[in-house]
C-alpha cells in the first residue's frame, strides 16, 4: 500500500459540512491524500444562509499551522476562507518557508451571498498570499475582484487571466461556472510563457453546488501532492467535481453539497 501524501487545508469550518474544512477533508480523503487542517474561523451556516462567523485569533491560526508542520511532512497545501487581513498575514508568515505547492482559493462570498472576506483583506491577499501562490483558483466574481475588471464573456476571462498571472509566481485557473452555458462548463488555465488552455466538462443541472470551489481546490491540492503535472491535476480535479455534482443529493434545505463519496459509490 502506497503512503498517502499529507495535504494541509487552511480554511473556515462549515457547520453544514458542505464547504470549507469539511469539504476539503472529505475531498482529500476521497482522492487518496491524508488531510490535516488549520481552522481560520467557525461559521454557523446551512444551505440557506451564513448566520454568523467567529474568526480564530491570528496567533492561534499560526499555532495550528506550526504544530502541523512540526508533526507532518506536507506534500501540498491550500487556503480557503481567510476572512481578515490579520489572519492572512499570520498564514503568509507561517508558510513563507514552504517547500510544497500552495493552491489559493480566494474565497470572498458564500453561495448565499454572505461576505467571507473583509474589505481590507483583499489587499492583504494580494500583498501577502499571492506571492506564495503556485495555483490561484478564482471563480468569475473573485477574478473580477482581484483583477479589477468586469467579466461577461470569454475575452474578458482571457484579459483577467493575464492580469492575475502577473500577481502570482505560479499559475491561474479561472473557473467558468458563472458564465451561462447549458451544455458545458469551461475553466481556463493560465501559465507563464504559455497560451491559455481550456478545460471543459458537461454542465450538470443541480442546485447542489454548495462548496464546489472548496472541493475543486482541495482536489487540485491533492493531485499536486501526488506529483501529477498541472494539466493532469486540473483534468482529474474537474472529473471528480463533475461526478460529485452529478451524483449529489441534498440532505437539507437550500443549496445542497456535492457528493464527496462519489468515487466510493461509482
Amino acid at each position: 500500500m502506497s503512503i498517502k501524501p499529507n495535504v494541509l487545508t487552511i480554511a473556515g469550518s462549515d457547520s453544514g459540512a458542505g464547504a470549507g474544512i469539511q469539504a476539503d477533508l472529505k475531498t482529500i480523503q476521497a482522492l487518496g491524500g491524508y488531510g490535516v487542517c488549520a481552522i481560520t474561523a467557525l461559521t454557523a451556516q446551512n444551505g440557506l444562509r451564513v448566520a454568523g462567523i467567529f474568526p480564530a485569533s491570528p496567533e492561534f491560526v499560526t499555532l495550528q499551522i506550526q504544530t502541523i508542520q512540526e508533526g507532518f511532512s506536507l506534500a501540498s497545501a491550500k487556503t480557503g476562507m481567510l476572512f481578515t487581513a490579520e489572519i492572512i498575514t499570520a498564514v503568509a508568515c507561517a508558510l513563507k518557508s514552504k517547500t510544497f505547492p500552495l493552491v489559493v482559493d480566494p474565497v470572498a462570498v458564500s453561495q448565499s451571498g454572505y461576505a467571507l472576506l473583509q474589505d481590507d483583506a483583499v489587499a492583504a491577499i494580494k500583498k501577502e498570499i499571492l506571492p506564495l501562490c503556485d495555483l490561484l483558483t478564482p471563480n468569475i466574481p473573485e477574478a473580477e475582484l482581484f483583477a479589477g475588471l468586469k467579466i461577461t464573456n470569454t475575452q474578458d476571462i482571457l484579459t483577467a487571466g493575464q492580469k492575475l498571472l502577473d500577481l502570482v509566481p505560479g499559475a491561474v485557473l479561472i473557473k467558468g461556472g458563472h458564465l451561462k452555458n447549458t451544455l458545458t462548463v469551461t475553466d481556463y488555465l493560465f501559465q507563464k510563457n504559455a497560451a491559455p488552455q481550456e478545460f471543459s466538462m458537461p454542465h450538470i443541472e443541480t442546485n447542489n453546488n454548495h462548496g464546489t470551489g472548496c472541493t475543486l481546490s482541495a482536489a487540485l491540492a491533492t493531485c499536486l501532492a501526488q506529483k501529477l503535472p498541472l494539466e493532469s491535476a486540473v483534468h482529474k480535479a474537474q472529473e471528480f467535481l463533475n461526478l460529485a455534482l452529478k451524483t449529489s443529493q441534498n440532505p437539507g434545505l437550500g443549496a445542497g453539497p456535492v457528493n464527496h463519496s462519489c468515487l466510493y459509490e461509482a
